[in-house]
């Protein structure tokens, strides 16, 4: 079955309002962690995750981190606005340069009450930590999203310290509250670092120092890869089949360096770190393909659309041969960065190429994370998320998490 054949209905399970964690554990590393090899089950907690991982294996952790992306805006009447940066303009050749914008900046939103904005109307709000004045207008209507122009008052101020101050923690839709001061610290993994995700990489929520210390202290090796987390990962699907769904891209930076460290342990183990770093991995494979076979790569606009890995003949390219053949090309032509977009979508039917294990949460029925989980281990994710109900996991992006190793190995 081609992957857009398949029914997003296929794809579901009973999840009770109660087993959504609305609030992660006072522990990070106390999460429980669901062990999936050779179509058995173990149930351990994430600071023992060291014991289940083989000595050299290669840990890929997304690096993004969360920002502030929500904005309230009050109008005169009383009427409240919000913004939800989604982000950058096509103006801007990546996150990184946006976000370091001072003065003004173009970014796409979602709008709450947008019926409620008059076009030409200015809304603006003041802030003491600072101090200066956000204004907000709309530039554009366009399907699905606005664009919103935001300056500020204080030109010494990036809009990413902009939105420290003035923005709110994006939590996901479906914890339904507002977010809290704990929140700006539990909603971003220890090693964030690089600034534009609205949504949390949340299997790296569970790591802590002394769980990264174990790792090292077992000849574990780790790689960082950005893959800046878009508001689509929490896009229903809509259509009955997942051709009609439109996958959202998202921006990735990786290093030639990083991508160097996978290609020396392709025969060893490599371990994406959420569902982000596998399709990021991934994409990095399809990536080389097309450099093969084509001998350029347009970064300009999404290198990687979603039906893509099902349509390349890649039969003869091996993961060695397309990740150094992108690698050399990054170094004669990128200065050694790759940033561009991916748009991959993972179902049932893809022959993953680098990931051999994936460390992920439970994810929502008829999603395309889980889509990507029945892709990974097979028919085998109903026994898996039968056996986390049963067991009283907590679900979804503050709960608990596994470890899945491909049927491989």
């Amino acid at each position: 079955m081609r992957p857009q054949d398949l029914r997003i209905e296929d794809f579901s399970y009973s999840l009770p309002e109660e087993r959504i964690a609305k609030h992660p554990l006072q522990e990070r590393g106390n999460s429980k962690l669901l062990v999936y090899k050779n179509a058995t089950i173990q149930e351990d907690a994430y600071v023992n995750l060291a014991r289940h991982l083989p000595e050299e294996s290669l840990l890929v952790f997304n690096e993004t981190r969360v920002i502030h992306s929500r904005l309230l805006f009050q109008k005169d009447t009383g009427g409240m606005i919000e913004v939800f940066c989604l982000e950058p303009h096509e103006q801007y050749p990546d996150v990184q340069q946006a976000i370091a914008r001072k003065g003004k900046v173009w970014w796409k939103c979602m709008i709450g009450g947008a019926s409620k904005w008059k076009h030409g109307l200015v809304l603006s709000t003041y802030f003491n930590e600072g101090p200066f004045t956000l204004r907000a207008q709309i530039v554009e209507r366009l399907p699905g999203y606005f664009t919103v122009e935001l300056s500020w008052d204080a030109d010494e101020l990036s809009f990413a310290e902009v939105l420290q101050v003035a923005g709110k923690v994006p939590l996901p839709p479906y914890l339904k509250r507002e977010p809290e001061v704990s929140d700006k610290e539990r909603y971003q993994t220890v090693y964030a670092k690089e600034e534009g995700s609205v949504a949390a990489p949340t299997a790296g929520l569970h790591f802590t120092g002394g769980l990264m210390q174990s790792l090292e202290e077992k000849k574990i090796n780790k790689e960082f890869v950005t893959l800046h987390v878009g508001a689509g990962t929490f896009k229903p699907v809509k259509s009955p089949t997942m051709g009609e769904h439109e996958m959202h891209a998202e921006w990735i930076d990786v290093s030639v360096s990083a991508i160097t460290n996978v290609l020396r342990h392709l025969e060893k183990n490599v371990v994406a770190v959420g569902t982000t770093s596998l399709r990021t991995l991934e994409t990095l494979y399809w990536l080389g393909v097309k450099l093969i076979q084509h001998h350029s790569l347009d970064l300009t606009g999404i290198a990687l659309k979603q039906w893509e890995p099902y349509e390349l003949e890649s039969s003869d390219i091996s993961p060695e041969k397309a990740l150094q053949a992108l690698a050399d090309w990054m170094l004669q032509n990128h200065n050694g960065r790759l940033v561009t977009r991916t748009q991959i979508l993972i179902g049932p039917g893809y022959d993953f190429k680098i990931a051999d294990g994936l460390i992920t949460n439970f994810h929502q029925p008829q999603s395309t994370l889980l889509l990507l989980v029945a892709a990974f281990i097979g028919e085998d994710w109903r026994k898996i998320y039968d056996y986390a109900m049963s067991k009283d996991f907590r679900f979804l992006s503050y709960g608990d998490g596994s470890l899945l190793w491909r049927k491989s190995n």
